[in-house]
């Protein structure tokens, strides 16, 4: 039978004894999705020119509502631009280059907005009145849909489109990826990518992080899921306390390679061979697992669980609030 003292425990000592680091906890900060339904309304738009840089957020939460927000909420897009972003590829902004966003969870066909409430503080609705197709973008993709909180907001290719209420420049795509259901959206109204990487493909790491309104910073899988560790585990000696039918309840997250992280903490990033053969990955040496009951992303029913389960900080501690 295996134990920690494997290939997986030589490495992760050689990782903490090169970076003098060792295990511990704590973080915070902001984010989640909304509901929102709308009607259908007549498209519209027009030709327009002029370029633009692009200023964006996203996330797939809330955000906070200040003055920044209601006034994003009602201001007006006028002439759209495309700004061609090294890392997101072709984005479309509204007039003052504030990049536009996209949510996973609306529809385009019929066009339908999920998101209200608090949502629709951090993610403010385009209006459609008055905005204006881009230099070289068909006409025709614009259009509208009404909400159900009445407003009429601005469509691209069927699909709704928000600022970023975190977006406070030109340039700013703080939103982009948010939740994995937050994008910046490209003049055919698909998700932005660059070139070559397909423009509706989502493109994200096998571990990322995004912002919980609750948790604050937390690390997810590439399906955008919550990521927790259990605290009757331990990272120095590496072992685990979840075996057998724990591990229906909270799966393993399965190795992911460096380069296949975003925000991540590499401290402790090591592989663990575990005694029941599985490999597990570890942020900090401390196993990671997901849970079963989480079915979409932005779920985080497994926090707290038996007060021994907890979301991930980016650097491998449990969130405690």
């Amino acid at each position: 039978m295996k134990t920690w003292r494997s290939a997986s425990f030589v490495a992760c000592a050689a990782v903490l004894l090169a970076l003098t680091t060792a295990c511990g906890q704590d973080s915070p900060e902001q984010a989640a999705t909304g509901q929102n339904v709308g009607a259908v309304a007549p498209a519209g738009g027009g030709a327009g020119a002029s370029p633009g840089a692009g200023t964006a957020a996203g996330g797939d939460g809330y955000g906070s509502g200040d003055a920044a927000a209601a006034s994003g909420r009602a201001r007006a897009a006028g002439r759209l631009a495309v700004w061609d972003s090294k890392e997101l590829g072709r984005v479309v902004t509204d007039s003052a280059g504030l990049t536009l966003y996209r949510f996973d969870k609306d529809t385009a066909k019929p066009p339908r907005s999920d998101c209200a409430g608090e949502c629709a503080v951090a993610w403010p609705p385009v209006p459609a009145d008055g905005a204006t197709a881009p230099t070289g973008v068909d006409a025709g993709l614009l259009g509208e849909v009404v909400r159900a909180d009445g407003v009429r907001q601005l469509t691209l290719d069927g699909w709704p489109m928000y600022r970023y209420v975190k977006d406070g420049r030109a340039g700013d795509a703080k939103g982009q990826g948010v939740g994995g259901v937050w994008f910046a959206a490209a003049p055919d109204g698909k998700k932005a990518a660059p070139a070559g990487g397909g423009s509706d493909a989502a493109g994200r790491p096998g571990l990322s992080t995004r912002v919980d309104p609750k948790l604050g910073e937390i690390v997810v899988d590439k399906d955008a899921m919550t990521v927790y560790r259990f605290t009757k585990d331990s990272a120095w000696p590496m072992r685990t306390a979840c075996i057998g039918e724990c591990l229906e309840k909270w799966p393993v997250v399965a190795p992911v390679d460096k380069a296949q992280t975003k925000g991540i903490k590499l401290k402790g990033y090591v592989t663990f061979g575990r005694p029941d053969g599985i490999d597990q990955q570890t942020i900090d040496c401390w196993p990671l697992y997901t849970f079963a009951a989480d079915q979409v992303p932005g779920d985080t029913k497994g926090q707290g669980v038996g007060g021994t389960w907890f979301a991930v900080k980016p650097d491998g501690k449990p969130v405690k609030l």
